[in-house]
């Protein structure tokens, strides 16, 4: 897989998800969703494969909290069908770590425990402890299935060397005026031989999509868990895609040339001068910091219609099996690996790695907690030296609150391979957004019939 794909797979509503589990050897299986805080035993865990310092110090945390439970962690990636297949064979993990997208799917099926009773046995109300955005992720039908973990809102990261030589600013690059954004586009754009040598933006059409939907004022999944993409609302934000890509030669050459970018290396598209505005998830500034002295990078926010900061949800989340042979230490295990204390190990240990670096800079945790965001930016997050990336950091910080969730349904991974399938269509000018839309909704309220039929 080339660089690009696996940088856009990480932005992707159906990105790829490493999970926790293995078999459980504590006592019997219990369908109960009832939980206590009497944690003992063992604990079989599926994930956190190659963890960093973050992950290392919190899993250290919370062994030091569990001292009756002997756990054990099976770091191979996650998989689906093995998911279920151990879900159905009663081989079940305790708990699972996986991308948020897909926990209206399993809680539908009746794969996952409710943790409702789970954060009451502790003490935790999720709706303080999480931005609400997060716990909309993992919320369906009323019920909380999943501790969340992590937070990666996009924004725009700028490229102010190319803006300033084509004499565009900051406030040109306003996906809430269109206009005024195609027009800058245009000044930044260059051509050799026909194909794109340098984008005013790009808008990771493919990995993106969701944002660009849902920014626009559109809603791709309803509060019953149905899709809703044929909603005219959505078309505005496949419409406005469609002309920033017409204005850089079409979205096959645009794709064609991303594809290209040496996005983690020390060629990527900022070095590069590829790009003169591209979207891009937080984590894409620590990618960026090795290379501090070749780039001039800023960033603005994605504006919603009125104006206003918009980002949305995305990130992982610890999930319980139904049938976990241990769920009162599955429980347990996950509030101590993503409360404040946790992060703040984290918080220590990353400075400390940071410290070993010389000018290395601290872009920043993004938890899933407003408590933890703003305890760790206050404590480690200091002036760098480097203005344009200070303007990154901050930019990423003031857009965490107004972010939104994709939604939560039975058909959520579906109905996400069919909003990107309609935006190609679009893109390509084989459909209207409207015949795209409706297309997309048919084959979602399809696999949304299946799934309810099948969880019955």
């Amino acid at each position: 897989m080339k660089k690009r794909q696996t940088a856009l797979a990480a932005m992707a509503l159906t990105a790829s998800v490493a999970l926790l589990a293995g078999c459980s050897s504590s006592g019997g299986t219990s369908s109960s969703t009832s939980f206590s805080k009497d944690a003992k035993g063992a604990l079989s865990a599926w994930g956190f494969d190659n963890a960093d310092d973050v992950g290392t110090s919190r899993l250290d945390y919370a062994k030091k909290q569990l001292s009756d439970v002997t756990i054990k962690i099976d770091q191979t990636p996650f998989d689906a069908q093995k998911f279920t297949t151990r879900v159905a064979s009663g081989n079940t993990p305790d708990v699972v770590q996986m991308d948020r997208q897909f926990v209206g799917t399993y809680a539908a099926q009746g794969l996952i425990m409710p943790l409702d009773q789970c954060f009451s046995a502790h003490d935790v109300d999720p709706k303080k402890a999480y931005y609400s955005s997060v716990i909309d992720d993992v919320t369906y039908k009323g019920d909380v299935y999943a501790v969340p973990q992590f937070y990666q809102p996009p924004a725009i990261i700028t490229n102010e060397r190319v803006m300033k030589a084509a004499g565009v600013t900051d406030a040109d690059i306003d996906t809430s005026k269109p206009d005024t954004l195609i027009a800058a586009i245009k000044k930044m754009y260059k051509a050799s031989g026909g194909n794109p040598s340098v984008l005013g933006f790009d808008p990771v059409a493919g990995g993106a999509a969701g944002l660009w939907v849902l920014g626009y004022g559109g809603q791709i999944i309803g509060s019953d868990g149905k899709p809703t993409l044929d909603d005219s609302k959505n078309e505005k934000g496949l419409e406005v895609l469609k002309q920033i890509t017409d204005a850089q030669g079409g979205y096959a050459k645009v794709k064609s040339f991303t594809d290209s970018f040496d996005t983690f290396g020390e060629n990527n598209q900022y070095v590069k001068d590829q790009v003169g505005a591209q979207i891009n998830a937080q984590w894409y500034v620590n990618v960026l910091t090795p290379f501090v002295s070749k780039v001039d990078i800023g960033a603005v926010p994605f504006n919603g219609p009125d104006g206003k900061p918009f980002t949305v949800a995305s990130g992982t989340a610890f999930v319980i099996p139904a049938g976990a042979k241990n769920k009162d230490a599955a429980c347990a295990w996950a509030l101590d690996l993503t409360n404040l204390q946790a992060w703040e190990a984290a918080g220590a240990a990353r400075a400390k790695t940071l410290e070993k670096t010389p000018g290395a800079i601290n872009t920043g945790l993004f938890t899933g907690s407003p408590e933890a965001d703003t305890t760790l930016r206050d404590k480690y997050i200091k002036p760098s030296g480097n203005a344009g990336f200070d303007k990154a950091i901050s930019t990423y910080y003031d857009v965490v609150g107004s972010g939104k969730s994709f939604g939560s349904s039975p058909a959520g991974q579906q109905i996400q391979t069919e909003l990107n399938n309609a935006v190609q269509s679009v893109l390509l000018g084989s459909k209207s957004p409207s015949e795209a839309l409706k297309d997309a909704q048919t084959a979602s309220m399809r696999a949304y019939d299946q799934s309810v039929k099948s969880s019955k």
